[in-house]
């Protein structure tokens, strides 16, 4: 009784009231014969011929369901227990998909290559495509789509398996279906150009490319999902007034929460006005076992990147503006990213009450390059301006990166405050790593490892304009011989009441100027030459 209460009290929920439940049920009916329908409607997949037996294909029968729903202005599609295997379900305005307890979307394995059928095809390439990988550049090669729409949600407690998806599409892809775009699906759930849009409280496992790939989406809520998955959770793509809150996400082998600003949509458009909130990312665990409730750690002779973060970028071509990230926990995986490598405006970025906990490489990493991944006429440097981190704790994070902030020659990261920050590290840097000086690599992919080993033990800052460090703390476990902070290049900083624990150097300067301490030991106040 109490989940067909939660069903009723749920199918009522969406935004602008576009999903009414009714109260009334509806009777079983034979294949092809329809039942009474009305606007609000719940529809179940059962009578439009659905099984649920995880071995007949489902998807024809699901997708007569939500054709009915939307042929009657809207209502919400009902899936009750069972395992559903699917090619491509196609989403429709004002319709509803509510996964019931134990229901279980499962992605079937694509058809025998040159047999019609499967999923759907991919759109036809654009002159745009080489500005972003393939897997953003397709939206119907999907187990769940949907392109135009408005007022469209998807919730649970159920499940959508990505089963027959694959990874990827390119050669390097060891699974035989990789190369293949004709009748393979790539991605569990993709949006193109919808607004009002809700995806709450449903299990993602295995899903694709991307769990989520939306893009150009304005009005979109994503709430109390749980990913466990191969690539990246979800990318926010070109999207406008979202708000992300209490997800958990376990991605050992890429990126948990992603907002992307591509050239996906044949124009730069940037991902602005984006909430991140309460939600937990890791990269720590074997697949499936943050689901399942095992949460089986890899073994150390595993070869795992362990990525599982949240990261800004890396296509960014139309910027970033408007974003808060807070009270978010990392666990296991790579630090905080943020951006702008392909010509993107990243700015207004705030960041507070973050916990991190064996971070394998840089807790915080800020990058201003020169990729420019775009169209060659109109694509200049971009920009990274007005930050603020703050509460930040981060414990036995892996040492031989420190924290990277790093702009290029003639295009300075400007206008930042970090402060109240502490951060544990495993220590072992020496006094030859101190020396070392990091290739600018100004074209070169971003990722924090870029640089190879890094001469500071906290924070190496290079193009860097305008700057505000306080309330800071570096403890190295065991000995440091580098220096907390590297400034490089920098033109304006103000370091106030550093707190290191290592007989090392507080600040190293290297051709900067007009940086002043207060309250640092082993530095005296002022002017720093």
């Amino acid at each position: 009784m109490k989940a067909r209460r939660d069903f009723l009290r749920f199918a009522g929920a969406g935004m602008a009231g576009a999903f009414t439940a009714s109260t009334a049920s509806i009777g079983q009916s034979s294949i092809g014969q329809k039942p009474e329908q009305q606007a609000g409607a719940s529809f179940d997949v059962k009578a439009y011929g659905a099984v649920g037996d995880g071995t007949a294909l489902d998807s024809p029968a699901i997708n007569r369901a939500i054709e009915a729903a939307a042929n009657v202005g809207g209502g919400t599609v009902h899936f009750p227990a069972g395992q559903y295997l699917c090619h491509s379900i196609r989403l429709k305005s004002n319709v509803a998909l509510y996964l019931g307890q134990g229901a279980v979307v499962v992605a079937a394995d694509p058809l025998p290559e040159g047999q019609s059928g499967g999923y759907d095809e991919p759109e036809p390439e654009q002159p745009w495509e080489a500005y972003q990988d393939y897997g953003h550049n397709h939206w119907k090669n999907s187990l769940i789509w949907g392109i135009d729409l408005h007022d469209i949600s998807i919730y649970g407690p159920g499940r959508i398996w990505g089963r027959g998806l694959v990874r990827s599409n390119g050669s390097e892809n060891r699974d035989p279906r990789g190369p293949r775009t004709q009748g393979v699906g790539n991605k569990a759930i993709s949006l193109k150009n919808c607004r009002n849009v809700q995806l709450r409280d449903f299990q993602i496992l295995q899903g694709g490319w991307f769990g989520i790939l939306a893009t150009g989406v304005d009005n979109l809520l994503i709430d109390g999902l749980a990913i466990d998955t191969r690539r990246d959770g979800m990318d926010i793509d070109c999207c406008r007034n979202v708000r992300i809150s209490n997800c958990a996400v376990n991605s050992p082998w890429d990126d948990a929460i992603v907002p992307k600003s591509s050239y996906a949509l044949g124009y730069p458009r940037p991902t602005e006005n984006l909430e991140i909130v309460n939600c937990y990312v890791t990269g720590a665990y074997q697949l499936g076992t943050m689901l399942n409730g095992t949460w089986k750690k890899f073994d150390p002779s595993d070869r795992v990147p362990h990525t599982g973060r949240i990261k800004l970028g890396t296509e960014s071509n139309g910027g970033f503006k408007n974003i808060t990230i807070s009270n978010c926990v990392f666990d296991g995986c790579q630090g905080l990213a943020l951006e702008s490598v392909d010509g993107a405006l990243l700015e207004d970025i705030s960041i507070t009450n973050i916990t991190m906990r064996d971070i394998v490489s840089a807790p915080i990493f800020m990058r201003l390059g020169s990729r420019l991944r775009g169209p060659s006429g109109s694509t200049k440097p971009g920009t990274l301006q007005r930050v603020s981190i703050s509460n930040l704790l981060c414990s036995n994070a892996a040492s031989h990166l420190g924290c990277i902030i790093s702009g290029v020659p003639g295009h300075p990261i400007q206008n930042l405050n970090l402060h109240d920050i502490y951060i544990q590290h495993r220590g072992g840097g020496t006094k030859e790593q101190a020396a070392i000086n990091p290739p600018e690599q100004e074209a070169k992919y971003p990722e924090p490892d870029m640089f190879g080993n890094m001469p500071s033990q906290g924070f190496y800052v290079r193009h860097v304009k305008n700057a505000n460090f306080s309330n800071i703390e570096i403890e190295a476990i065991t000995e440091d011989a580098r220096p907390a902070f590297v400034m490089q290049s920098v033109e304006g900083a103000d370091l106030f009441h550093i707190n290191t624990h290592s007989g090392a150097a507080a600040l190293q300067l290297r051709d900067s100027r007009e940086v002043t301490a207060l309250w640092v030991r082993g530095l005296k106040d002022g002017l720093q030459q």
